[in-house]
């Protein structure tokens, strides 16, 4: 029965990561969206992201004006314009890796904390439980997948990137083996406190709502257990997964995006360094930034997620 649920949310979380994976690497392009444009200078000199515009391309202390943000579609199109269509499908080998790292293991251990703790008299379990099980998952799923998670960050990334910095991995394998052999073992688990936590975050919004919200419709009998009960209450879990974890998925796209080169310190010296340089330079709503990619890549995601799941389960109910 463990295995079986393991199976199962793995079937469905490479489906659903697979064919959300354009909009997953636009969010990430959008997060990163000024980011160098910050000065390097001192935290007090950085300029506030509500600071009034001026026309000229300079800001008050002679510093250039970070270039204009610019929405997902706007993103979308350069992308096609600039390295073609295929490169929104950059880094999906690492998104099958990480699916099959991460969301299986997640996954199944929620499935399998879930029947635990289900209370076998009532056949219920509370929404605290719920929560506590998909924090749990979610943790260990995080760190079992941290090595996938950044070298799919920087494959998506990298198409931004001037020719000359760009790493251009050709694939997972060849991302992780580069960055083993450049940086050190280590580098695979940079923001893996980050990781774990956004991973807590999502599991616990998403699985638990998914499955409070679908109990909650059977019970008022508002639509019976179908398509339409699957799609509503899997929209509402996304929904609700990408409000929690947008603005550490923020912090956790920059420090493992960030390039460390020999003989200088790192941009960022941490995760806290990181969210103190962000909104000081970029104002609190960067924490935000990329939500609308991450709504419509989190609704989509969830719906195929869970609508798979549950025709996979109907489909080995007799395994």
């Amino acid at each position: 029965m463990g295995v079986k649920g393991f199976v199962e949310g793995g079937i469905a979380s490479i489906i659903a990561g697979c064919s959300t994976h354009p909009l997953d690497l636009i969010k990430v392009r959008m997060q990163l969206q000024g980011e160098s444009a910050a000065p390097k200078a001192e935290l007090h000199n950085l300029r506030p992201a509500l600071a009034f515009q001026t026309t000229t391309s300079q800001g008050a202390r002679g510093l250039p004006l970070p270039p204009a943000r610019v929405g997902p579609i706007t993103v979308g199109v350069r992308i096609v314009q600039q390295e073609g269509v295929a490169a929104l499908f950059s880094g999906v080998s690492a998104t099958v890796l990480r699916q099959t790292l991460y969301s299986t293991t997640r996954m199944g251990l929620y499935d399998i904390l879930k029947k635990k703790w289900t209370d076998p008299g009532t056949g219920t379990l509370p929404l605290a439980s719920k929560i506590g099980a998909g924090l749990t998952a979610g943790a260990i799923g995080a760190a079992v997948g941290n090595p996938a998670d950044v070298a799919m960050v920087r494959m998506q990334a990298d198409g931004r990137l001037p020719s000359a910095q760009r790493r251009n991995y050709w694939s997972v394998g060849d991302a992780i083996g580069r960055m083993v052999r450049e940086e050190g073992v280590t580098s695979l688990w940079r923001g893996s406190a980050l990781t774990v936590n956004r991973a807590m975050l999502v599991t616990a919004s998403q699985l638990a709502s998914y499955d409070q919200i679908k109990e909650a419709i059977l019970a008022n009998g508002v639509m019976k257990d179908g398509l339409g009960t699957h799609v509503t209450a899997s929209f509402a879990a996304g929904f609700v997964a990408a409000v929690a974890s947008n603005p550490v998925d923020v912090i956790k796209t920059r420090v493992m995006n960030m390039k460390v080169e020999p003989g200088r310190p790192p941009p960022y010296s941490g995760a806290m360094d990181c969210f103190l340089k962000t909104v000081r330079s970029e104002g609190p709503m960067a924490l935000y930034k990329g939500f609308i990619p991450t709504i419509s890549r989190q609704g989509p995601f969830t719906i195929v997620l869970f609508v798979t799941l549950e025709q996979v389960r109907k489909l080995l109910k007799d395994f």
